[in-house]
């Protein structure tokens, strides 16, 4: 069935569509159009964001009207039917043929691909390819503020300028004037079979009845107006053969009905209904005033500010035994509560039932964090609980919050139909999230709900749950997902030498805020209440301060990963008696940036990783640095430690902080940074500076001047300037570093990937041929690359004409870890060279072979 529905919420994964008579449904995110599908397809297989994939709600917005098909009708477990929808082109204009395609013809479109001079659109009929000019695009790309340019899966209202060919090319306008005129006519050729809704006609009234209308339009087609879709200022003066102006709004594939709707938001194609004020939702009315009563339906109000609103049947009693229909005369006047909507009959959906119109919660927004509600149990699951807090609204209650202690068997105390006393942890309306907790010192708790870090006040009291207990302290979570950590020597006032063995994961206690920085998210805490810091001893609880004591910069140590984040990694420092937490940037794992990301990807927690060396503090963490060239120059004293000792035609090894259009920021350890601007970037001509460095490179730099009096440093980064005579030697020790770091990363993945240990350059295998491409490369795959992908170039295929099915012997050139990906050469000059084995104590034969 056919149908114009309005987008009423955007989330990342569907779109809320409101339907006519109060109905509504949902567009799921694989159901926008077939681009738009294959570029999420393509992501999952990828595995990391894709530039041309926009989410919904950057495409989106609630108002808009659009065309849907229904594909499914689901029943939930507590009956409820849910509708889904479609709003694929493919789908919704399956009707169309390209012979059919007249200028004039509006209908849905989605756009598919952007080229030089405009975009291609999917408007779902095989044959025809439709395209839309830039400058048709221009008004409508301002007008909607989504951005600079249409995007992949964004659905379009389209007009048919010109068709060429035979309807095998169309031309199209999306301009909001231009759609707007646009009216269905006889001339159009429309038929049963592809009428669409959100096309505006002419029609005539054949006949007037209490529940609607009957008319005709297109010469020959007929359709109903009901009761909800009369023009509310004229619906006593419509009389037979009277012309009016009607839109489309559904038509039922087998009855053939075909529904329009009179009201003027529709009467111009892709126009807009009116919205709800939001604060009107939930509001409780004292006098709503019957306008009419539809004994099969319901009943039609006039509320306080003059607009309409519908009570379904089963709204307006208790029970279908008290319902009286005498209470619904015309005049009579009723207390009554709005519960929801309809964008697509303008019109707020009432209900006048006592329970409804005394009910604490009515949406998600009635619900803040802290707030103690009443729920029932709906199910029990390995997650945790389910809870249903009211009519569409329902709350997890994870497994560690079912109780002060963990329970190993929840349905031994919970049953289905319990009712539970429950905590709001976290919602997030937009989403329609509701975290819930059912630990009574939490349910209970008289002490301030801390749900941001901005109330994070140091002396605060309040109480928290433990989420991690570690040899370095404990990190305790609060509401909206507010978290901080409690240093192991702020466990106790006695010392507690394994706190893990002491506090447990959902372990409620009371907390006090010493320290919280609301920008960075950083939130230090004490177990220790009778110890809160007055002014003049603040500095004893500055962990900070101790570990500049304790700590050098070039201090080398070994730590212990405790947590990856996608930054870096939180380590604690071994042999350390107090644990420090530590932290080592990504990009400081290695001089060399390929190699940190990787080593990141191989490292687990709980892995020790030896020779890091003590760089700088910042906030509450020491950052420490694992890039050998800055440990080097660090141990062999060729660093400045301060301003004052810079020289100009000094050599400092250090690391890119920024790169800007203008220069590149270098930082060098002890905190002295300086600027290289662009002339002085490289030996060649620099066009973007991006293309030469990125952040977190090793580089060496010379000092070029200095400025005192503004503290300012100018670098040099040119190969040519920064050589200290011996670039052979240099060359070695760079690539004799490289290769030890990946026979480290290949010992870390054995663990977990080892066949992909065993694919090293220059290794000879047997491949079948899988695919060939367009572009002439080809996909292979064998016993010994399962789960790899394994590509071959045009190039390195030679001469060979391949087909898919045939075994190959190939050669690896180079195996990427990150991505799976193994690249090799069926060339012949490959295959049939020898591997040379070249002697460590040659410098050129070696930098020669790790060259080739």
């Amino acid at each position: 069935m056919l149908l114009l529905g309005c987008i009423k919420e955007v989330s990342d994964y569907e779109l809320a569509i409101s339907l006519p008579n109060g109905l509504s449904g949902f567009v799921p995110v694989t159901q926008i159009s077939d681009a738009y599908s294959q570029l999420l397809t393509k992501q999952v297989a990828q595995g990391e964001l894709l530039e041309d994939l926009n989410s919904l709600p950057d495409m989106y917005s609630p108002g808009t009207l659009v065309r849907c098909i229904v594909t499914s009708i689901e029943k939930s477990d507590d009956g409820r039917r849910s509708v889904k929808l479609s709003i694929d082109p493919k789908k919704v204009n399956k009707g169309l043929s390209s012979t059919a395609l007249t200028a004039g013809m509006l209908l849905s479109g989605s756009v598919s691909s952007m080229e030089d001079h405009g975009y291609l659109i999917d408007i779902g009929v095989t044959g025809t390819h439709a395209f839309l000019p830039h400058q048709k695009a221009k008004n409508y790309i301002k007008a909607v503020k989504k951005g600079p340019d249409l995007k992949i899966g964004q659905n379009l209202n389209c007009l048919i300028v010109e068709v060429k060919n035979e309807g095998r090319v169309v031309c199209l306008a999306i301009d909001r004037s231009e759609v707007a005129a646009s009216l269905a006519t006889e001339r159009q050729n429309w038929t049963l079979s592809n009428l669409l809704p959100g096309l505006v006609v002419k029609a005539r009234v054949q006949k007037v009845a209490p529940l609607g209308m009957k008319l005709t339009f297109l010469s020959y087609f007929t359709g109903i107006v009901d009761f909800m879709h009369m023009d509310s200022e004229k619906s006593t003066s419509y009389s037979p053969d009277q012309v009016v102006k009607a839109c489309v709004l559904s038509v039922h594939p087998t009855s053939r009905v075909v529904r329009l709707t009179l009201r003027p938001p529709f009467l111009h194609a892709g126009g807009a209904p009116r919205q709800l004020p939001g604060q009107r939702m939930g509001a409780v009315l004292e006098e709503a005033t019957v306008k009419a009563f539809y004994k099969q339906f319901g009943a039609v109000f006039e509320l306080d500010d003059g607009t309409l609103a519908f009570a379904r049947l089963k709204h307006l009693s208790k029970t279908r035994k008290s319902f009286k229909p005498g209470a619904f005369k015309e005049g009579c006047k009723h207390k009554c509560r709005i519960i929801d909507y309809s964008l697509m009959d303008e019109m707020c959906i009432v209900s006048l039932k006592h329970q409804i119109i005394e009910a604490r919660f009515l949406q998600y927004q009635d619900i803040h964090t802290g707030d103690v509600v009443q729920g029932k149990v709906l199910s029990l699951k390995p997650i945790g609980m389910q809870v249903k807090v009211a009519d569409g609204i329902r709350g997890l209650v994870p497994s560690l919050h079912l109780s002060d202690v963990i329970l190993k068997q929840p349905e031994k105390k919970y049953s289905i139909g319990d009712e539970v006393r429950c905590r709001v942890l976290e919602c997030n309306p937009a989403g329609k999230k509701l975290i819930l907790t059912l630990k009574k010192s939490l349910v209970q708790s008289k002490l301030p709900v801390l749900s941001n870090y901005e109330d994070a006040k140091p002396g605060l009291i309040t109480h928290g749950f433990v989420v991690c207990a570690r040899e370095f302290g404990c990190i305790v979570k609060f509401y909206n997902d507010v978290k901080g950590l409690v240093p192991k020597n702020e466990l106790s006032s006695e010392p507690i030498s394994c706190p893990e063995k002491v506090f447990y994961e959902g372990q409620v206690l009371k907390v006090m805020v010493l320290k919280c920085e609301p920008q960075q998210e950083r939130l230090l805490l004490s177990f220790r209440l009778s110890s809160k810091p007055g002014p003049e001893d603040k500095r004893k609880c500055t962990p900070k301060e101790k570990q500049e004591v304790k700590h050098q910069i070039g201090e080398i140590v070994d730590v212990k990963v405790l947590k990856k984040k996608d930054n870096g990694l939180e380590v604690s420092i071994l042999e350390d008696e107090d644990n420090v937490v530590a932290w080592i940037p990504m990009l400081h794992l290695s001089d060399f940036v390929a190699t940190s990301k990787l080593l990141w990807h191989c490292l687990q927690e709980g892995d020790v990783l030896p020779r890091v060396m003590y760089l700088s503090d910042k906030g509450e963490h020491i950052i420490l640095s694992r890039k050998s060239a800055v440990i080097s120059a660090v141990q062999e004293e060729q660093v400045v430690r301060s301003f004052s000792e810079i020289q100009p035609g000094m050599l400092l090894t250090g690391y890119v902080r920024n790169v800007m259009s203008f220069g590149v920021f270098v930082e060098f350890p002890f905190g002295v940074t300086g600027l290289a601007p662009k002339v002085s970037m490289s030996d060649k001509f620099v066009t973007d500076t991006k293309d030469h460095f990125v952040v977190g490179q090793t580089v060496i730099a010379k000092v070029m001047s200095i400025d005192e009096e503004k503290q300012r440093v100018l670098l040099n980064l040119k190969v040519s300037e920064c050589s200290s005579g011996d670039s052979a030697a240099e060359s070695f020790a760079l690539l004799n570093q490289y290769f030890k770091e990946l026979k480290e990363i290949r010992d870390l993945l054995r663990r977990g990937e080892p066949s992909i240990c065993e694919l090293v350059p220059g290794k000879g295998m047997h491949l079948v041929v899988l695919d060939v491409r367009e572009d002439g490369s080809a996909l292979f795959n064998g016993s010994s690359v399962t789960g790899l992908t394994v590509t071959a170039t045009r190039y390195h295929l030679g001469d060979k004409n391949i087909a898919p099915g045939e075994k190959r012997k190939a050669l690896i050139l180079h195996v990427d870890a990150l991505t799976s990906e193994v690249y090799v050469s069926l060339r012949e000059e490959l295959l049939k060279r020898r591997p040379k084995r070249v002697s460590m104590s040659s410098v050129f034969g070696s930098v020669c072979f790790c060259l080739s």
